[in-house]
């Protein structure tokens, strides 16, 4: 769904939904590859039931391939996902922050966004 959101979008926009999507993409490709399993295929796999509306389809390291998780008694607490996705990209932007500081003052851009010149001060990175 992220890949086909990220096609309304254009240039820095779009790759940095497409490399959300990627790194969502992680999670599977780690379980199979620990599995022993193809994880090209399991991600193929994954993306075919999931676009058929099999939202419960994940990925079974120990008997192989992709299950309904909901079959298989596992699952995982929403809360758990959206706190882990909102850590990883909050230190994302954490990093970028940085970063966009680090170029400007490389450049002799000045203060960027008012984090250069105190060097004491963190404020902007709380």
């Amino acid at each position: 769904a992220l890949r086909e959101y990220a096609d309304e979008f254009h240039g820095g926009k779009q790759l940095a939904i497409r490399s959300f999507a990627d790194a969502l993409e992680v999670i599977p490709r780690t379980l199979s590859e620990n599995g022993g399993l193809d994880p090209m295929d399991m991600i193929v796999q994954l993306r075919t039931a999931h676009k058929e509306g099999k939202v419960s389809i994940g990925v079974d390291p120990v008997n192989g391939g992709v299950k309904d998780m909901w079959e298989l008694n596992i699952f995982e607490p929403t809360l758990v996902k959206k706190q882990a996705i909102k850590a990883a990209s909050e230190a994302a932007q954490m990093i970028l922050r940085i970063d966009d500081v680090i170029a400007a003052k490389s450049t002799g851009g000045g203060d960027a966004g008012g984090a250069g010149g105190d060097s004491d001060s963190d404020s902007d990175f709380d």
